[in-house]
């Protein structure tokens, strides 16, 4: 059962790591890619404007010759014909990146390598024996440790030139027993860009140089130098990629389209924006006060105008200050059914294992109590067992007077018996709730003074002495005199059996609280602080070794305490080992 219990939680754990594993993967690649998607809107809003400046322009200039406005035309259509093909260019990258997370969640261990390392070492049989492989660790985010495969020339040869545009990926297998890199296969993708479309895009881009200088000399000629504001202007959209990144970037609609692609991609977290050049930030935008320097802030990245002609002129970064935060909020609908699960299982496991000490307690006291109670009816049988046969005996019945002590002695024993089985009995009565109390006026000094008459020979046999202090004045109970007797000639009968030496007992009553308080106190063995908790449980009896030197059944003190619990009292005990014990029992006075 432990160990299931264990092997349950573990699971949960490991459902848990995996799920938030999955969950920070989703979330990078909605990051990103409402990153790209609004740095793409950006850009094409950019070539839109600059769109409507020509159009403006070429409405506004309406003098310009009908050619000049077929080259804005065309120039206009090779803009959007690139905008395109840049659009084109953007879904292959995608879809190729797609391919690339296929392979690797396929294959972890796949590391990827340049043509040039595949034509020399991979491609030529006699260097492949020059590849090698070792497994890196390294940390990751949430602070486990992660291990990569990297590849490496043991030694270095003249390089051969790449013969494709290819992607190629070193698959590597590991030992499954001393899990280190053992073979490796080779997985091939198409390129990472379209070369064909990189071609079109230069090409459309050096014509449309070409025309836009064109038209702008010729436009020059045609006015003249008479109309310089136009020529202004043309130069301003011909300018337009050269102006200053901060100037091209509009912040409002920057900070309204992240908010709404992360939208669409269920993230309502808060987030701080940057805009950043190659030297400087340009602008920042913050819709959450800056995190303090022990959390760990995640940050994406995307290139702005990647179309410009060179590098991008600017980077666009997002920051998360609390990442784990948010997937935990996504994952919250799993924790509550998994926690009930759990407590569920745990408690179901407490019960279980508390049920089965309690019943290996209970069957352990039963066998004591049976152990017992086989030796307490034993000796009674045997004596009138004994007493029976001798009466069969022709002599013994002829001598009246062995008769009549041997018919005594049956008699004695068979009284005990019954006795005996009284008692057992009451205790099953009780327990069932069958025992009849009867409820009449008892006066408890007198009923002590004649329990204690009656048990005067069995103290005068063990050399024993009672100490009487009856103390109450207001003496009067309700309850039931023959249990009552029962409970106190129980506990002195306890008194007596476990005294070591000379039983030296003191009983006494007193009013008190508006009841009497009945104290029975002896200066014998006494019992533990574990031995005094457990006295009044069924079947419960003080160890004395493996010598039976007192009698019972162990149902004694769970009796007293029934009855008590019927006549609405209290009874307690203290007791120091070797020390003695004293009961101290409370009944309300009759009103």
């Amino acid at each position: 059962m432990s160990i299931a219990l264990l092997g349950v939680m573990a699971m949960q754990y490991y459902f848990i790591h995996q799920t938030y594993h999955q969950k920070s993967l989703l979330f990078d690649e909605s990051v990103n890619a409402s990153l790209s998607a609004v740095a793409g809107r950006l850009e094409r809003r950019e070539v839109l404007k600059y769109a409507e400046l020509q159009q403006e322009a070429s409405l506004i200039k309406h003098q310009i010759e009908q050619e000049k406005q077929k080259n804005l035309s065309e120039q206009l259509r090779m803009q959007r014909q690139i905008e395109e093909y840049r659009m084109l260019q953007y879904e292959h990258e995608q879809e190729f990146k797609k391919a690339e997370n296929q392979l690797k969640e396929i294959y972890p261990n796949s590391t990827r390598i340049n043509n040039s390392f595949y034509e020399t070492y991979i491609g030529q049989p006699r260097f492949r024996n020059l590849v090698g492989a070792k497994i890196i660790e390294s940390m990751r985010e949430d602070g486990l440790i992660e291990n990569y495969v990297e590849i490496y020339a043991k030694e270095e040869v003249t390089r051969m030139e790449s013969k494709d545009d290819s992607v190629r990926y070193v698959i590597v297998h590991l030992d499954p027993i001393f899990k280190q890199p053992s073979t490796y296969s080779i997985e091939t993708l198409s390129p990472e860009r379209d070369a064909e479309l990189d071609q079109k895009i230069e090409e459309l881009e050096a014509q449309l140089k070409r025309n836009m200088a064109k038209n702008v000399i010729e436009h020059i000629g045609s006015i003249g130098g008479k109309r310089t504001d136009l020529m202004e202007d043309m130069a301003l959209t011909f300018e337009l990629s050269k102006r200053p990144l901060r100037d091209r970037v509009d912040v409002d609609y920057l900070e309204k389209e992240i908010i709404d692609e992360l939208s669409r991609r269920n993230i309502q977290a808060p987030f701080n924006l940057e805009v950043r050049s190659p030297n400087k930030v340009i602008y920042t935008i913050s819709t959450k006060p800056q995190a303090n320097k022990n959390s760990k802030i995640h940050t994406y990245t995307t290139e702005l105008f990647q179309g410009d002609l060179g590098s991008a002129p600017g980077m666009l970064t997002i920051h998360f200050p609390n990442k784990r935060m948010i997937i935990a909020d996504n994952m919250s609908y799993l924790f509550l059914p998994m926690a009930a699960l759990l407590i569920l299982l745990i408690g179901s496991y407490a019960y279980t294992l508390s049920i089965i000490f309690k019943q290996k307690k209970i069957s352990e006291m039963k066998t004591d109590f049976i152990n017992n109670m086989t030796h307490e009816f034993k000796t009674p049988v045997a004596t009138i067992m004994i007493a029976s046969e001798s009466l069969k005996d022709e002599e013994i019945a002829q001598d009246k007077n062995r008769v009549e002590r041997l018919a005594n002695i049956i008699y004695d024993e068979n009284v005990r018996l019954g006795n005996h089985i009284e008692r057992v009995l009451n205790i099953a009565k009780l327990e069932k709730q069958n025992l009849k109390i009867n409820k009449e006026p008892i006066e408890i000094n007198a009923l002590v003074k004649g329990v204690l008459e009656s048990m005067q020979l069995q103290l005068q046999k063990a050399d024993g002495q009672f100490h009487l202090a009856l103390n109450a004045t207001k003496d009067t109970i309700i309850g039931d005199e023959l249990h009552l007797s029962n409970v106190l000639f129980n506990l002195v009968d306890n008194a007596i059996k476990y005294s070591s030496k000379t039983p030296d007992i003191t009983v006494s009553t007193n009013n008190q609280k508006n009841g009497i308080h009945i104290m029975v106190r002896d200066k014998g063995i006494g019992m533990s602080k574990d031995q005094s908790e457990r006295i009044f449980d069924q079947f419960y009896r003080i160890p004395t070794g493996n010598i039976h030197n007192v009698k019972g059944f162990g149902l004694g003190l769970s009796y007293v305490q029934d009855i008590i619990k019927q006549l609405n009292g209290t009874i307690h005990v203290k007791s120091e080992k070797n020390k003695g014990t004293q009961f101290d029992i409370w009944l309300p006075q009759k009103n």
